[in-house]
């Protein structure tokens, strides 16, 4: 999945030469996607990296389930609280109550085999070495 900062804003951090360099949010953004798990027992998590305006990840839904009344939870859920709560600890954080951080929508997409989950994570791990090429970094962005 993808998920983009509201207006593509460069607030997570910073590209030097070719590695992400964090700051104060990118850490909350990083502790709320690694405590996912801790409320969505069949959440695990895979590949997980920040960008400066965005964040890319594998989520695998399991049926790790040990109380079979309990029902499993669906990506979207997921998505809506890690962006729920990284929000609110990052408003905290900013002194900026109410502020949306994150764009509405998020891109994901099914994961059908192997190949196609060794492309992506391979895709996620390089994405910090494509920086100046990206079409999401702010020097690259199209005046109209």
């Amino acid at each position: 999945m993808t998920i983009c900062t509201q207006n593509r804003f460069c607030t997570l951090g910073k590209i030097e030469n070719g590695i992400f360099v964090d700051n104060d949010t990118a850490r909350v953004v990083l502790e709320c996607w690694l405590d996912l798990p801790n409320h969505y027992l069949n959440c695990v998590l895979g590949e997980f990296i920040i960008m400066p305006n965005r964040v890319h990840g594998i989520i695998f839904i399991t049926n790790n389930r040990t109380d079979l009344k309990s029902v499993p939870t669906s990506l979207s859920e997921m998505i809506r609280a890690f962006k729920a709560f990284s929000t609110r600890k990052i408003n905290k954080l900013s002194n900026t109550p109410g502020k949306q951080f994150w764009q509405s929508r998020y891109y994901d997409r099914i994961i059908r085999n192997e190949k196609e989950l060794d492309k992506i994570r391979e895709y996620i791990v390089n994405n910090p070495l494509q920086w100046e090429l990206d079409k999401n970094n702010p020097k690259n962005f199209r005046q109209i």
